[in-house]
């Protein structure tokens, strides 16, 4: 599914990895190790060299906002543009049902951005990636914050994704969580990918 060939980029030394679909790979490593200009690089987000494939596609061959809604970043601090949280969704109406899953009520459409708290709107910026069902997720501390039953919400969500073939790269400093959700584990350090962990 994707593939990974000698990326690098300034702070990230040559990465090489592959991902099926159906499976989660977790980055471990402290703060500063290079796991978010990885997940960055990937999603061609800031400049960077070597090749990067999506089902035998080349990402040079794709237009960029194509490659970003099939690989999509979701940053540990996303962006908000608009006032009330429906606004940030094209289809707020067919996104709702992502909402009780996720731990979210259905009024969650029309609350002001700046009335939620910092997981809510963590959350609601999962749903925003969620509703364009990319083919894989590159998700930067995807529950950093939340505490223990919405953080299992949140995996019960991923894994389904999982279950429809969707991949997952994720950054984490939550070894539970790396053992959980992930079918395999690397650790990043100085902007290497150094070992695999079982």
């Amino acid at each position: 599914m994707l593939e990974v060939r000698a990326l690098s980029r300034p702070g990230l030394a040559p990465v090489d990895l592959d991902l099926a679909a159906g499976e989660a790979l977790a980055l471990l490593g402290p703060s500063g190790s290079g796991k978010t200009l990885l997940l960055r690089a990937i999603a061609d987000l800031d400049p960077n060299q070597g090749r990067v494939g999506l089902d035998g596609e080349d990402r040079e061959d794709v237009p960029a906002p194509t490659w970003r809604r099939r690989v999509t970043y979701l940053s540990t601090e996303p962006g908000w543009w608009a006032e009330r949280a429906g606004e940030h969704f094209p289809d707020a109406a067919g996104a709702k049902a992502l909402l009780p899953p996720l731990g979210l009520p259905e009024d969650m459409m029309a609350r002001p951005i700046a009335e939620l708290s910092t997981g809510e709107r963590h959350r609601l910026a999962l749903a925003r990636v969620l509703v364009q069902a990319p083919r894989v997720l590159l998700l930067d501390e995807p529950t950093s914050g939340l505490d223990q039953e919405t953080t299992r919400m949140v995996e019960a969500v991923l894994r389904a994704r999982l279950a429809d073939g969707a991949a997952i790269l994720f950054s984490t400093h939550d070894e539970a969580l790396a053992a959980r959700l992930g079918d395999r584990c690397v650790r990043v350090r100085d902007g290497r990918v150094e070992t695999e962990t079982p």
